[in-house]
């Protein structure tokens, strides 16, 4: 079977609004994919840096995956919360990305969204710390099926260091130029 390592990091998160971010992260693929090591979800730790606009996660990822077809190819989910001192946490960003699809070092930039409020009463809820409303089903972030129906904004973005190494493709007739 052919096989992909990933070794990297997700870096930081930059240019929310929010304050005191956290990150839960997911990496999914195909029917024909199978995780031989490592782990393909996870969480970083709460982190802040009002000065500076950004929260430094450096979480790493380090996961060896086998394949047997390259239909359905890796990609990184990422959802961004924020918490309060109440410790309540709400969604404030979501993303993805596919991964790249070259050996070697790369630099991801995961642009989120956010849901934006509906009313009135939700944008008050929204800014004094009770929270922003949230996805019940997380395939609506890649599927794109039903995505079009929600009114969303900008929220900032994820970025995530990678190195990959490819192994064994070229005995499946998959060549890299």
């Amino acid at each position: 079977m052919a096989e992909v390592h990933i070794i990297g990091q997700i870096l930081k998160a930059v240019d929310f609004e929010e304050p005191h971010l956290f990150c839960k992260w997911n990496l999914l693929s195909g029917s024909s994919w199978r995780l031989v090591q490592g782990e393909i979800q996870g969480q970083t730790a709460v982190c802040s840096h009002r000065l500076q606009n950004c929260a430094d996660f450096s979480q790493p990822l380090d996961v060896h995956l086998s394949a047997a077809a390259i239909q359905g190819w890796p990609r990184l989910l990422v959802e961004v919360y924020t918490v309060n001192l109440l410790q309540q946490c709400w969604p404030v960003g979501y993303g993805f990305a596919h991964m790249p699809a070259t050996a070697g070092q790369h630099r991801l930039e995961i642009n989120t969204w956010k849901i934006a409020p509906n009313s009135w009463w939700q944008r008050i809820k929204e800014n004094f710390g009770g929270g922003g409303a949230a996805l019940s089903k997380t395939d609506l972030l890649y599927s794109g099926v039903e995505r079009y129906k929600l009114r969303t904004r900008s929220s900032g973005k994820i970025i995530v260091e990678l190195n990959q190494i490819f192994r064994r493709f070229e005995d499946y007739g998959v060549e890299f130029k």
